[in-house]
């Protein structure tokens, strides 16, 4: 149990060292998906 709860911590910190690089990847997903959607209505 205590391996778990010390693997959860581990986790825990790497997403708050990390948190910038995903915020990143998120807005470059977002911004494929709305550049995608706005091609998809029509001719520019």
């Amino acid at each position: 149990m205590q391996t778990i709860h010390q693997g959860y911590r581990a986790i825990g910190l790497l997403i708050d060292i990390n948190w910038d690089r995903l915020l990143f990847l998120a807005a470059i997903v977002s911004g494929l998906m709305l550049a995608a959607y706005l091609g998809s209505l029509g001719h520019f």
